[in-house]
């Protein structure tokens, strides 16, 4: 009897066939590989830094490191979470560049928390009110993710903001998955007090990459992958 393949494993099965065309310096495979993963990437980036731009920034020099080094890529961890190190990598070292003191490592306390997950909200049927009105808090929202100190903002994007599971924010961040439960609890709790409402009902709305920004930077990678030889194809 023929078994059904999960959603993980093909997953995994169409980054193997992209790596293939990656490997043989196709331009389309290089392409399809960012657009599956400009958003993480962007998010974890933006985990980091304070500014939109330099997360940018951070995502296409991450590009160029992995593209160029694919020799490094052993497959011991999923393409993800190897290109979610490589980005926050390059983030850490752009803030240490500027000067900026980033506690990555710090160790932290047990935190104890009792809350709840809620559901995330929708935008269905909203009056235009209700509209202005919601994407003033998610700005509040936003506003807020950024006084966390790195190492809690990180996993709160990566969690909450992306959705990854516990397992994958961790081998992400390269920490322990009890680490990142402790860091999502204490960046919860702060943004609740903060804000006073859960911060998860918004969410996962906040930090998107797509449209034409990310065609800009799937265009700008392509041009320095065509100067540095490496793509086989024009």
């Amino acid at each position: 009897m023929q078994t059904a393949t999960s959603p993980a494993a093909a997953l995994h099965d169409e980054d193997h066939a992209l790596l293939a065309g990656l490997r043989q310096g196709q331009a389309r495979a290089f392409e399809q590989m960012m657009r599956r993963y400009n958003r993480l990437l962007y998010r974890a980036a933006r985990g980091i830094v304070h500014d939109d731009a330099e997360a940018q920034d951070a995502v296409q020099e991450a590009w160029l490191h992995a593209f160029t080094g694919l020799h490094a890529f052993r497959g011991d961890a999923s393409l993800g979470t190897w290109l979610t190190r490589i980005v926050i990598n390059q983030a850490l070292v752009q803030q240490r560049r500027l000067g900026r003191l980033v506690l990555w490592n710090e160790d932290v306390d047990s935190w104890e928390s009792d809350m709840d997950k809620q559901p995330l909200g929708g935008d269905a049927m909203e009056s235009p009110e209700d509209h202005v009105a919601r994407l003033q808090v998610r700005r509040q929202l936003e506003r807020a993710i950024d006084t966390l100190p790195p190492i809690y903002r990180s996993v709160f994007i990566l969690r909450a903001v992306h959705g990854l599971s516990v397992e994958d924010t961790a081998h992400g961040l390269d920490v322990s998955a009890e680490v990142v439960k402790t860091r999502f609890l204490r960046a919860r709790a702060q943004l609740r007090a903060l804000l006073g409402f859960d911060p998860e009902t918004e969410a996962a709305y906040l930090h998107d990459f797509a449209g034409q920004r990310c065609s800009d930077l799937v265009a700008r990678v392509l041009r320095e992958l065509r100067a540095r030889g490496v793509l086989r194809d024009q």
